[in-house]
């Protein structure tokens, strides 16, 4: 079982993230969160404090960034390692956005905008901290992609194009970790009724709240387990997408 007393969270005003660091604080661990916006970080700082923090008001930390800016990322890994006395359980990435996927048919700017968002700004944050990983030999990183990463569908494929690319390279960094000690895990939340899909219809047995995918991937985080669907029921249903042939797939309004 992994040890999750010294985490840092990026993108930790998301929804996910912010149960998540709830989950941890309340167990006693040492956090460092890293958000865009600092008006949202702050009150969530001072939430965590009142969970989790001790007399001495040094185990919540948190700084802000634009994590999608990859010249930013040196910085905010030195300032993570510094205030957790560069020692480091694990990491959790969750910044992202959903794109209108509307949007993205007509240009080229917003799709490749979408894609690094959610996808190569991400690669990026794990190239960059891999080989620390790699030379502690011990730890976990953990991202956040989605189930629209397995298959891609007309509905939000711009999404899942980033979400699927992410999830190739956390595979390919979990192979090469792997012989490091270092558990490398894949997040594949399905419907989650978070600010991001406030636009949808969100009724029906098949959409979560971020507290119970939270616990998910904190436990998935413990476990040290390659692949998380959260909830587990989101295994099943991918499973059928994908193997249905291309040729019906293509016919399908999904």
């Amino acid at each position: 079982m992994n040890r999750l007393q010294s985490v840092v969270i990026l993108g930790a005003t998301s929804a996910i993230a912010t149960a998540v660091a709830r989950e941890l604080a309340e167990h006693g661990a040492r956090l460092f969160l890293v958000a865009r916006d600092g008006e949202r970080l702050e009150p969530l700082l001072q939430d965590l404090r009142v969970r989790g923090d001790d007399a001495s008001g040094t185990r919540i930390l948190g700084t802000t960034a634009d994590l999608a800016d990859i010249d930013a990322h040196a910085d905010v890994w030195a300032q993570a390692r510094e205030a957790l006395s560069d020692n480091i359980d694990a990491v959790l990435l969750a910044w992202g956005t959903l794109p209108d996927q509307e949007a993205c048919n007509t240009s080229v700017a917003t799709t490749l905008e979408a894609i690094h968002v959610n996808g190569t700004s991400a690669i990026a944050f794990l190239a960059c901290i891999a080989p620390d990983f790699e030379q502690r030999g011990r730890g976990v990183i953990a991202a956040i992609g989605s189930v629209a990463g397995d298959r891609g569908r007309q509905s939000n494929y711009v999404y899942g194009t980033a979400k699927g690319m992410l999830a190739t390279y956390l595979q390919g960094l979990r192979n090469r970790l792997f012989f490091s000690g270092v558990d490398v895990v894949t997040i594949k939340p399905g419907f989650v009724r978070t600010p991001m899909t406030e636009g949808f219809n969100r009724a029906g047995a098949l959409w979560a709240e971020p507290d119970t995918v939270a616990r998910g991937i904190v436990k998935a985080m413990r476990r040290g387990r390659d692949v998380a669907y959260l909830p587990w029921i989101w295994w099943g249903i991918m499973t059928v997408i994908r193997l249905i042939p291309e040729y019906l797939f293509k016919r399908l309004k999904l």
